[in-house]
C-alpha cells in the first residue's frame, strides 16, 4: 500500500507552522501545525472543536469563501487542515486568508456558531475563550509567515 503524503513528512523534526502538505489538480492542502509532534503536548478536544467551529465558519464567511474546500482537524491533535483552490488564490492569498481568519478569530466575540443540539453532534465542549487563545497563538506564530516558509 502507498503512504500517504502526511505521513512522508517527518514528524520528529516538525515545528508549529503553516505548511504546504500537497497538491491535487487545483485543490492545495495546508498543514497549520499547533504543536510539536509525539511531545504529549496536544489540543485538547474542546480546543479543536472550538477551533473548527469559528475558524470554518470565518473562512466561509470571507471574500475567499468560493475558494474555500474543507477545514478541520488532525487526528492527533496537534493542528488542522485547511484546503483551498488555488485556481482561485495564489499561494500569497492563500497565507493572507490563513492569517485574516486566524485574527479574526483571536478577536472573536461572538456568540460560538453552531453551538446548540440541533446544530452540532458535541456542542456542549464548545468554548468561545479556548478558540480565542488557540486562534491568538497561530495568528501570532504565522504573522509573517511568507512563501518559502511553507516547505516541511
Amino acid at each position: 500500500m502507498e503512504k500517504i503524503a502526511s505521513f512522508q513528512v517527518d514528524h520528529t523534526t516538525l515545528r508549529p507552522g503553516m505548511y504546504l502538505s500537497r497538491r491535487d489538480g487545483h485543490v492545495v492542502t495546508f498543514d497549520l501545525r499547533f504543536k510539536v509532534p509525539n511531545t504529549g503536548d496536544l489540543l485538547t478536544n474542546a480546543e479543536m472543536h472550538s477551533v473548527e467551529h469559528i475558524i470554518a465558519t470565518l473562512l466561509r464567511n470571507s471574500e475567499q469563501k468560493d475558494a474555500v474546500i474543507y477545514f478541520g482537524p488532525m487526528g492527533c491533535q496537534t493542528g488542522f487542515y485547511v484546503l483551498l483552490d488555488n485556481e482561485q488564490l495564489t499561494m500569497e492569498d492563500c497565507i493572507a486568508l490563513v492569517q485574516s481568519v486566524f485574527e479574526a478569530g483571536a478577536n472573536y466575540t461572538g456568540e460560538m456558531p453552531g453551538k446548540s443540539a440541533v446544530e452540532c453532534g458535541n456542542y456542549i465542549n464548545l468554548d468561545v475563550d479556548l478558540a480565542r487563545t488557540q486562534c491568538r497563538y497561530y495568528a501570532d506564530l504565522i504573522r509573517d509567515w511568507t512563501v518559502e516558509q511553507l516547505a516541511y
